[in-house]
């Protein structure tokens, strides 16, 4: 009887490491991925099946797969309307000849076309932004949609709130959509209950629990920031909706600092739909009632910005978002400006990074110098190297945590929205980036970037690569993780 349990567990391992390893070799992950889950599968019996059950895979549950499904053949339609009222008949003689191409891909990959006539104002000030939204909600006559993955009380985020319960309690109609995971506290604060007191739906996205953990991953998130006023106005970028100065004032690492873009023209029913599509999946509600109800239709062309929303997130695309970023990276003639909050990005990135830099674009990197979290801080400076190393610029900012997305390309063509250059964002988060071809536009975000990098210390390659042995050896270790932080 001794020697039968131990017998018995052996194979039940052996059986379980034989399912996972044919799981693994089926779904096709990158190489390096597929051997570390076989290794951590076969090295920690049981324990390694079970965090690769909780991990090893985008599972977002049949559900919601199928509902993603019936959004992308809206998605579809709404093309075919674009086209049709003309709005994707971009002049492309008026931009940089890889323009053209990224828009093609986009098409291709998350079928979403650029579309004409935008107009971008860039707000850099967290305090004038969360101002302005809120007077955009109390000039709202027929609906409010917004979708956030934070929301804290407190400061002028209040004030955000307090213009939504006004809306609602005037007819408006009003449908909040705030990640359950990102703003747990505030579900578990009073303010929830007063919006739902006065007439807005409020939805949690992504709500999580012991049944949604057996039939889907609970650390996909929704990391999209949107606001929709009468389908007329948006907003999106960087921020949640918390005023900074009562946001995570314990971690050291000083304020936020965001941007938001205001949107008016055709990107913006591109938008509505994007968080529309959410609120669907969420509620259950059809898409053509929400729409209905938010009045959201396809604008007319205000501006002239050219813009292609890119939405993504599992189950609705692949490697859309990162292969528009290589796209965007490798269309760099002459300058490569980036900042991200957190830098631990996919191999790719960090090739087309070195790439760019090899063939003579100036490319400069504005991160942070501290991060809220310790893990992410070391994994981010492993990748230091890889980009001195071929003469980039890597500048440190000192003024507090910077959080703004974003990436001008000889200041033709941007990158603006949700999406931090790391795996998380790049795989596991549902996310949104404006693809922004237009030079107006890229002189504001690169006129902004600069003010980044005059807040910033350049990071000296000789002084870097002096550092320790033992921080190296950290680094480097953390490195390996860099998919789950």
């Amino acid at each position: 009887m001794g020697f039968f349990f131990p017998t018995v567990t052996v194979a039940a391992h052996v059986l379980v490491v034989i399912v996972i390893s044919v799981r693994v070799i089926m779904t096709r992950p990158a190489t390096g991925v597929a051997l570390a889950w076989l290794f951590l599968v076969a090295m920690l019996p049981f324990a390694g099946a079970i965090v690769y059950f909780l991990i090893g895979e985008r599972r977002i549950g049949v559900q919601r797969e199928r509902a993603i499904n019936v959004l992308r053949t809206d998605y579809k339609a709404i093309s075919i309307l674009e086209t049709v009222d003309n709005l994707t008949e971009v002049d492309w003689s008026r931009h940089s000849p890889t323009a053209l191409g990224m828009d093609i891909l986009g098409r291709t990959m998350a079928a979403s076309p650029t579309v004409r006539g935008s107009n971008l104002q860039l707000l850099g000030d967290t305090q004038e932004i969360l101002h302005a939204i809120a007077r955009d909600v109390e000039g709202a006559q027929h609906s409010v949609l917004m979708e956030f993955y934070i929301w804290q009380q407190g400061g002028a985020a209040d004030e955000v709130m307090a213009s939504v319960i006004r809306a609602a309690e005037r007819g408006v109609s009003c449908r909040l959509l705030v990640d359950a995971v990102g703003a747990r506290p505030w579900w578990r604060s009073r303010q929830p209950r007063r919006l739902l007191e006065a007439g807005v739906m409020l939805k949690p996205a992504l709500p999580f629990g012991f049944f949604r953990t057996m039939v889907g991953r609970t650390d996909l998130r929704l990391h999209r920031k949107i606001v929709i006023i009468d389908g007329q106005v948006a907003w999106t970028g960087s921020m949640n909706l918390v005023d900074p100065r009562f946001f995570k004032q314990d971690v050291g690492v000083g304020q936020w600092v965001d941007a938001m873009v205001r949107v008016r023209g055709t990107a913006v029913s591109v938008l509505g739909f994007t968080m529309i599509g959410d609120w669907v999946i969420e509620s259950n509600e059809s898409a053509h009632d929400v729409v209905k109800s938010a009045g959201l239709h396809l604008v007319s062309p205000y501006g002239n910005a050219d813009v292609q929303v890119i939405p993504s997130g599992p189950g609705e695309t692949s490697d859309s978002l990162l292969q528009m970023l290589l796209a965007l990276i490798n269309a760099a003639e002459k300058e490569l400006v980036l900042t991200t909050p957190y830098l631990v990005p996919d191999e790719s990135m960090v090739r087309a990074l070195r790439g760019a830099a090899g063939r003579g674009v100036k490319v400069s990197v504005i991160v942070p110098e501290r991060v809220d979290s310790l893990l992410t801080r070391f994994a981010s400076r492993s990748y230091y190297d890889n980009l001195l190393d071929m003469g980039a610029a890597i500048y440190l900012y000192r003024r507090g945590l910077l959080h703004t997305k974003s990436i001008t390309a000889d200041g033709r063509m941007s990158m603006f929205g949700t999406v931090n250059l790391d795996m998380r964002s790049l795989w596991l988060n549902y996310e949104v980036a404006l693809f922004v071809y237009d030079r107006d536009f890229g002189a504001q975000l690169r006129a902004l970037q600069q003010s980044y990098v005059e807040a910033s210390d350049r990071l000296e390659p000789a002084v870097w690569r002096g550092r320790s042995a033992g921080l190296r050896l950290i680094e480097n270790t953390l490195r390996l993780a860099s998919p789950l932080l």
